[in-house]
């Protein structure tokens, strides 16, 4: 029986082999884990479509397969096989109990699983685990060779990103369209009601401005001619991790209350960082958005569509500076810019002029948006 690479999620092309969980000539059980892959979203497990013994691997630990490749060949449960000779840590891996981002940190620090005493239930290791590990056997201190060059992996998640990257800018003419808004009287407001975040804020704003602009909620389909408009706000949110950004999905926003919203949003930021996400929490969104102000220093960008969807707008710095109101005065307002990408193919500028000047009209004026929302 060829075990295969299965699409985990939507859009899903290929994944990264990050480790074996099982070794050659072990009887493994029905849903069993076999293998841990790492896709552009999520790290994630394959399980045994039924009971059997492992025979063999057809890839190896690193190896960047497509979906529907084979990876490891099982046989009958009750088949005798000769189990080959395999690395303890692979042998036994299976059973170690550990989640996959907790087998990474101890991959990552080259630390093998068996020789970490778990202190989770059943002796599951936890990440704790792995760090206090290191503190009572820290690893021995090599003096480097001297190089003319540092070199870091490329491989797994940035792989995969870079890849959807490259796809999508090949794909679809990009256009990015910039706006300043004042958010001045939305930090005011902010102040009061401090249990919403600004975060939560834009997504519902967007969402309501992607009821007067459904085309910017499409996903253009070439072969039947035609875009399609969809009725759900399923909002991706871009995550800077370690290894790269995540997009977690807050489903049906134009259902969600702001507290409603924040609270999914937190949710699954603290998820994404620690690599938790399900495949559902990392697929199927139709718009995404980065705010990327709280990080600092970014003024502006021009972001990368996350296709096959047709945008997505970026946050970006906010900062006090001085502006001229309506009575020619010289004023100190909180002044923030937005970068709105969008498919060219789908929508022209002045559409998406206009869908950023109806998201500056609830960013001023926050009480617009709470009327809409009535």
């Amino acid at each position: 029986m060829e075990v295969k690479l299965h699409d985990i999620g939507e859009g899903m092309t290929e994944a990264t082999i990050n480790a074996f969980l099982v070794g050659v000539g072990e009887q493994v059980r029905a849903d069993q884990p076999l293998v841990e892959v790492q896709t552009d979203k999520m790290t994630a497990e394959i399980p045994a479509p039924a009971n059997g013994i492992i025979k063999g691997f057809s890839v190896k630990e690193g190896d960047t397969i497509r979906v529907g490749e084979t990876v490891l060949i099982m046989g009958a449960g009750k088949e005798s096989v000769a189990p080959k000779r395999t690395s303890s840590a692979t042998a036994q891996s299976t059973r170690i109990l550990a989640s996959p981002y907790t087998r990474k940190l101890a991959r990552d620090a080259g630390i093998p699983l068996e020789k970490v005493r778990g202190s989770g239930p059943a002796g599951r290791i936890l990440d704790e685990d792995i760090q206090s590990h290191l503190l009572v056997e820290p690893l021995p201190k090599e003096t480097p060779e001297r190089t003319e060059a540092d070199s870091i992996p490329f491989r797994g998640r940035r792989k995969q990103i870079a890849s959807k990257m490259v796809r999508s800018v090949r794909t679809i003419p990009h256009c990015t369209h910039f706006e300043e808004i004042d958010v001045t009287e939305l930090l005011a407001w902010k102040r009061d009601v401090t249990d919403v975040s600004m975060g939560a804020f834009f997504i519902k704003a967007l969402s309501v401005c992607l009821k007067e602009f459904p085309i910017f909620n499409g996903r253009l389909d070439e072969e039947q001619e035609c875009v399609h408009l969809q009725h759900a706000h399923h909002i991706g949110v871009a995550v800077d991790t370690e290894e790269g950004l995540i997009v977690p999905v807050i489903r049906h926003v134009e259902e969600k209350t702001l507290k409603g919203i924040q609270k999914e949003l937190k949710a699954l930021t603290n998820k994404a960082l620690d690599h938790t996400l399900t495949a559902k929490e990392a697929t199927g969104g139709t718009f995404t958005v980065s705010n990327v102000g709280p990080l600092g220093g970014s003024i502006g960008a021009t972001p990368i569509i996350n296709e096959p969807e047709v945008a997505l707008v970026s946050f970006h710095k906010t900062k006090k500076r001085p502006m001229v109101n309506e009575a020619d005065e010289i004023v100190i307002r909180s002044m923030m810019n937005v970068s709105m990408s969008f498919d060219h193919r789908v929508a022209d500028g002045g559409t998406a002029v206009r869908f950023t000047n109806r998201l500056r009209d609830f960013i001023e004026k926050p009480g617009i948006l709470l009327m809409e929302m009535i």
